[in-house]
């Protein structure tokens, strides 16, 4: 199952939802409890503007978000924080959704 990833994919999400781009506990609700408007941000992030990133697994997804965590850390020298199953649950189901 394809998961897309995109700005514009993104947007819809909240849009879809009545979520503001500004209603951080909306967005931690959504995408899968504490924390989770950390890893939408991070999302926004990875993936340039006007670009749209598909990625054929789970699993793939999972490696892209921590390996950009993991790098984005390590330039701010700070530890990185650990992608919990709740939010990468969400996570795909909203990007398999869109797509």
């Amino acid at each position: 199952m394809p998961f897309t990833l995109s700005h514009k994919v993104l947007d819809e999400i909240l849009q879809k939802r009545g979520v503001r781009p500004t209603d951080l506990a909306a967005i931690d609700r959504l995408f899968g409890g504490a924390d989770g408007y950390y890893w939408y941000h991070t999302m926004r992030h990875m993936c340039p503007k006007q670009e749209v990133i598909v990625y054929a697994s789970l699993e793939e997804v999972r490696s892209a978000l921590q390996d950009h965590e993991n790098e984005t850390a390590a330039e701010d020298e700070v530890k990185p924080q650990q992608l919990k199953e709740s939010h990468l649950a969400a996570i795909a189901a909203l990007l398999s959704s869109a797509g």
